[in-house]
């Protein structure tokens, strides 16, 4: 069963990624990679919630008896009579009949007006939130596809001619139902592009993708030994990846109150909305918000999250000291040091460890070089290990992310340790190697998990050190300092060396001597 289920995965996921592409082909050389990606993405979000709200309606009625009922099929005024009254408290958004999806695409070729519709489209869909509790949830969703937009083509015929190209191609997308798919086909394809163009598009870099492979890890990890938490939460959460992983990784029930994160960058704020709802998350689960985490917290009135996952931005600048009122901040105030104003890191661990539970962990990815550079961050790392809230610091494998070949670390840190040690894992070789990037196997990711459940003594891989060993090497935190390489070289037995090398001098006496007959020959000729 599990290798039928496995085998229709890896169909469905080649036919979905096998339509991207198409799709691209089609409009490739007009619309450029990057541009190209929030219309594709787009369109998909709008096929993704007419299809929701298509099938809301219709299995409603279905059960009421009208199995002919569909919603695609009612006139809008019996929609707006009927149907609207309920909705958006229920789904977050309401779509008329003549809006969907499925009707917008059968006139595509044809509709002379195609640009211009779709983007009255979207705006209605937006205001139809206007007024209600997920009005900041629905807000800008289609901000980024500008469907009047020059980079379309110069004439409306050529921008009608793309979007429909774009249009069709993803009707065409075999997605089946949503009961029956062995897939997330819609978040699929959604990280699928992402992850395509953060790899190779240059004006995304990667900084806001986490590979799926590291997101599983730091789910697995935030979650060892525990049966349910009451939410999870990234302060910066890109396109929300690293809070979905969360989902994929456990079963309903496990997540309590849902997904939440903050996100500075409009577009990668509009990419995680979207990606919520097509991971089919409703809005009243989850609390993506706009800002600057470091200096505009918007979370502050939630309870601390048993689960917080992270990859921020690695040593950009901020602030810090510049900003006289941040060090009695009750998020940076307790280490008695801000983060340099050159390297941000401990800003992003410091406001981590403040929104944490007594009962939650936190697994952040994190620059190498924070776990031994001196000055404030060394007095932010001496704070969080005498406090025993360092549990494990994990080395991983070089070039693993987008656009950077460094081998990163994750820091792990809890508040209810129940001893005064620290786990150190070096799974630097842990990896699978691909052409462009590094990977992190399930096998991987089952040993590191294996080695953070343990925590005993493993050569060469993993040791358990009391924190008075850390205070002594100057609250170095750095993997290396504490767990062995391997010596790989080859080791070579003297014994077998000397003898080798007697008989080599052997040879060479014997050879000398032949030389030497060889040369008295010549000399008496």
């Amino acid at each position: 069963m599990a290798n039928t289920k496995e085998s229709n995965e890896t169909a469905q996921r080649a036919e979905l990624h096998r339509k991207i592409w198409s799709i691209a082909d089609n409009v490739r050389g007009a619309v450029d990679g990057w541009d190209f990606k929030q219309y594709i993405l787009g369109i998909l979000f709008y096929r993704f919630i007419s299809e929701n709200m298509t099938e809301f309606f219709n299995k409603a009625e279905h059960e009421a008896g009208d199995l002919e009922f569909n919603y695609a099929d009612i006139s809008d005024e019996e929609a707006k009579e009927d149907f609207r009254a309920g909705t958006v408290e229920d789904k977050g958004f309401f779509i008329l009949p003549s809006q969907l999806f499925e009707n917008v695409v059968k006139t595509a070729r044809t509709n002379e007006n195609l640009n211009t519709d779709l983007a009255n489209i979207f705006k209605a869909i937006e205001a139809s939130a206007v007024g209600f509790e997920s009005e900041d949830d629905i807000k800008g969703l289609f901000e980024d596809v500008d469907t009047t937009s020059n980079r379309l083509g110069g004439t409306v015929v050529e921008k009608n001619t793309r979007l429909a190209d774009i249009l069709i191609g993803i009707s065409e997308i075999n997605f089946g139902s949503f009961q029956h798919n062995d897939i997330d086909a819609f978040g699929d394809a959604y990280e699928y592009l992402i992850s395509n163009y953060a790899s190779n598009a240059g004006k995304s870099g990667g900084e806001f993708f986490t590979p799926q492979t590291v997101s599983k890890l730091l789910a697995r990890l935030v979650m060892e030994g525990k049966t349910s938490i009451n939410k999870v939460y990234d302060p910066t959460c890109g396109s929300g990846s690293l809070l979905l992983q969360m989902k994929k990784q456990f079963e309903e029930h496990i997540i309590d109150e849902g997904f939440f994160g903050q996100e500075i960058n409009m577009t990668n704020f509009n990419l995680a909305r979207m990606n919520m709802f097509l991971h089919n998350v409703n809005y009243n689960n989850f609390s993506i918000k706009r800002g600057d985490t470091l200096l505009n917290p918007l979370h502050n009135d939630e309870k601390p999250f048993d689960a917080i996952v992270s990859n921020p931005p690695y040593s950009i600048k901020w602030i810090g000291d510049g900003d006289p009122t941040l060090i009695n901040d009750v998020r940076f105030a307790p280490a008695g040091k801000l983060a340099p104003k050159s390297y941000a890191d401990y800003a992003f661990i410091m406001h981590s460890l403040s929104y944490l539970s007594s009962k939650g962990r936190a697994a952040i990815v994190c620059f190498p070089g924070i776990f031994y550079r001196k000055g404030a961050e060394r007095t932010i790392r001496k704070y969080l290990v005498d406090n025993n809230f360092v549990d494990c610091v994990i080395q991983l494998p070089e070039n693993l992310f987008f656009g950077t070949s460094i081998a990163t670390c994750i820091l792990v840190m809890a508040k209810n340790k129940t001893e005064n040690k620290t786990l150190f894992i070096d799974a630097s070789k842990e990896f699978k190697k691909e052409t462009n990037n590094n990977v992190l196997n399930p096998e991987n990711i089952e040993t590191i998990v294996k080695g953070f459940k343990e925590r005993a003594d493993v050569e060469y891989f993993a040791r358990l050190v009391d924190n008075s060993e850390i205070m002594e090497n100057d609250y170095n935190l750095s993997v290396s300092t504490y767990v062995e390489k391997e010596d790989t070289r080859e080791i070579i037995d003297i014994k077998v060396l000397n003898k080798e090398i007697e008989e080599t001098v052997k040879r060479i006496d014997v050879l000398r001597a032949s030389i030497n007959e060889i040369v008295k020959e010549l000399e008496n000729e």
